[in-house]
């Protein structure tokens, strides 16, 4: 019996994975504590959850990250005694870092490392983003509808309003021509307005473009300084290497406007502060409206305050339009927001709480090569 002899074709050597690079890749978040309930290690989305780089962080007591009374430190206390792996799903983790979240705490024993714990925290809220952005688009499109309603029902038939209280003005006397003026300016109000939402029914292709970020915020936090934030103390929290954003320069500027200015009027009237902070961030990907392509948003520009926090019953309404927390609001500003971030194939979300409320706007990049989104 001949048995065919076959040479085994040699593989290529491969480069060894950097397993920090692979850690960075990671969506969760990643914490290393020793034996003493030190910070030892975190990766990019930990620090990006936290707000703090490792350098800084790294050999801090994580007491001083999460409140003691956090259910991660019985998890901890189980991981060691038991020496297996625990975890617990629908932990709420409140720190004066992170704002309220839900996540899914798992905690593992390094056997590499006695008494070293690895913690995995993954947040919920990334099905709650994408719910989120269906929801803001929804409500985007619904204005949308009601702008191109308004500008055919409303406008039309006021023009005529307005014309036949001009021609009884002619013949009317000094009371009645009270009356027709009132007339009058009640329709030029609500042609105003009208107007106001004929923005939503633009449906021009937008025009978009590498846009740097940082001068958009900068010319933003100009006007408000020598307008409606006077008052205010503007604290910048900028990543300087942050790549460009795939957007339009003016609807950018009309955002973060509409965002610092809501931040600005929430302050308090002593000690008001508006926090403007730029971070690069591991993201999901998600579908451009009007086409197939898919875009990576990594780039998180965040508008906080320290205002009283936006009402609960008001939260899963607040990008609708006519809704407002201001006495003379017309509530379009958000839905405003709203539809541009949309058009960017981006999200905008918010946390909200006493004394430090959050909005998150995340957009696309524009690659080195091409000038097309990744």
């Amino acid at each position: 019996m001949k048995f065919a002899l076959t040479r085994k074709r040699a593989q290529p050597a491969q480069t060894p994975l950097d397993a920090q690079a692979v850690l960075n890749a990671l969506s969760m978040a990643i914490i290393v504590v020793d034996g003493q309930g030190a910070i030892r290690h975190l990766n990019a989305a930990a620090e990006q959850l936290f707000e703090s780089s490792l350098g800084h962080l790294e050999g801090m007591p994580l007491t001083e990250l999460i409140p003691e009374d956090s259910p991660l430190f019985s998890l901890i206390h189980q991981a060691r005694t038991n020496d297996c792996p625990v975890s617990e799903y629908g932990v709420n983790l409140d720190t004066l870092r992170t704002g309220p979240r839900t996540v899914t705490i798992q905690v593992s024993p390094v056997s590499e490392e006695p008494g070293s714990i690895a913690i995995a925290l993954h947040e919920h809220s990334i099905a709650m983003k994408i719910g989120r952005q269906m929801i803001h688009r929804n409500a985007a499109r619904s204005v949308t509808a009601m702008s191109a309603m308004l500008a055919h029902e409303v406008k039309n038939p006021l023009s005529g309003i307005r014309g036949a209280a001009q021609l009884l003005e002619q013949n009317a006397s000094e009371d009645d021509r009270v009356l027709t003026h009132l007339i009058c300016d009640e329709t030029d109000r609500i042609c105003q307005l009208v107007d106001r939402m004929e923005v939503f029914s633009d449906k021009r292709p937008l025009e978009r473009e590498p846009v740097n970020i940082h001068r958009v915020l900068e010319h933003v936090r100009r006007l408000a300084e020598n307008g409606f934030g006077q008052k205010v103390r503007f604290i910048e929290a900028y990543d300087p290497s942050l790549p460009m954003v795939l957007g339009n320069r003016d609807q950018l500027i009309q955002v973060f406007l509409n965002l610092v200015k809501n931040a600005a009027e929430a302050c308090p009237q002593d000690g008001g502060e508006v926090v403007l902070s730029t971070a690069y961030q591991h993201g999901v990907r998600l579908a451009v409206p009007g086409s197939d392509s898919r875009v990576h948003l990594p780039l998180v520009v965040s508008v906080q305050d320290n205002g009283n926090g936006i009402p609960e019953d008001l939260g899963p309404h607040l990008f609708d339009p006519f809704v407002t927390t201001k006495p003379k609001g017309s509530g379009l500003g958000l839905a405003m927001v709203a539809k541009i971030i949309d058009d960017h194939g981006g999200i905008v979300e918010f946390d909200s709480q006493h004394r430090r409320t959050v909005f998150r706007v995340y957009l696309p990049m524009v690659s080195n090569e091409s000038g097309a989104d990744i």
